[in-house]
């Protein structure tokens, strides 16, 4: 029988190794090798392999009459320069993420303010917190499809009796307010997510600023602005850069509510690669707009690393 690992002295560990001459030393126990490949594995099979490919296509052009690909290293990149459709779709993108952000944050940050409280029933409302987490995007898109339906949904004929919106209005019929449906659908799953992180960083805040702040007369908003926001800085960016990413490469909302549409009113990067490979099948052109989503992201969240000083 082999010995008891969590049994073991400190210098017994090379004495073990000594009885099994027959294992390579990269697969003892104190080794990290073993305990890294299962995730560098998964990371080359589904990150690396991926990104290599989709460099590789995208050096390719697609002839539409023949069906074949060709090797063409500038076709694509000098393609997406004079697409309008791209930078259209990375006016929305750009829209899409920061609005989404800014209200997740301001409103993550209230919520957790009101939740920040020890006393009864409040863990309770901290749990209920979490369910929109758990609701598959594409499902919380379809519910939202529902209710802000013209004829029927529950949201538009709350406006429509309320005289916001005309008799028969469609919000995502609209150019001018579909982009504002499919956000509201993001918004109201994800701003627990914001209220969770920002929940956790108030909790580990010292309660002593807080008290030297009330005994010498400062307000709640004062000790607000003057102490809870620059030591909840790091997380606050923490949480940003988290969503900014996960929000430029949206996609489920804006196929399942809007379909890009009205036009290319909702149309984001993501959401035109996805057009461009199944709907028209060029495949080295969407994995060139892919890149480029990849590209971006990756220069500006860089960027909001270094100017706010963000490790992780």
């Amino acid at each position: 029988m082999p010995a008891n690992t969590a049994s073991i002295a400190p210098g017994e560990a090379p004495r073990l190794a000594e009885r099994r001459p027959w294992l390579p030393r990269w697969l003892s126990s104190e080794h990290p090798f073993p305990w890294l490949f299962p995730a560098a594995a998964l990371m080359a099979v589904f990150g690396i392999y991926p990104l290599l490919y989709a460099i590789w296509l995208s050096l390719y052009k697609r002839n539409a009459a023949t069906r074949k690909m060709v090797f063409d290293p500038d076709h694509n990149w000098t393609k997406i320069l004079w697409d309008e459709r791209v930078w259209n779709a990375l006016m929305n993108t750009f829209v899409y993420t920061g609005v989404a952000l800014v209200f997740q944050l301001v409103l993550g940050m209230l919520i957790a303010l009101l939740l920040d409280s020890d006393r009864k029933g409040y863990g309770v409302l901290r749990a209920m917190m979490t369910l929109p987490l758990v609701i598959p995007p594409a499902v919380t898109a379809m519910m939202f499809l529902l209710m802000l339906n013209g004829s029927f949904g529950v949201l538009s004929r709350g406006l429509i009796a309320t005289g916001v919106l005309p008799p028969g209005f469609s919000i995502l019929g609209s150019a001018n307010t579909a982009m504002a449906g499919v956000l509201l659908a993001e918004i109201w799953q994800w701003t627990p997510f914001m209220v969770l992180i920002m929940l956790a960083g108030l909790r580990s805040l010292p309660k002593e600023p807080f008290e030297a702040a009330a005994i010498d007369g400062a307000s709640a908003v004062q000790a607000f602005f003057r102490l809870t926001l620059p030591m909840m800085s790091k997380v606050i960016a923490i949480a940003v850069l988290i969503r900014g990413i996960d929000l430029f490469r949206a996609f489920d909302y804006v196929k399942v509510m809007t379909d890009s549409g009205p036009g290319t009113a909702t149309e984001t990067l993501t959401s035109y690669a996805g057009r461009i490979y199944f709907g028209n099948a060029d495949f080295p052109y969407a994995s060139t707009v892919a890149l480029l989503t990849l590209i971006i992201v990756i220069l500006v969240s860089s960027a909001f690393m270094k100017a706010f000083k963000v490790k992780l």
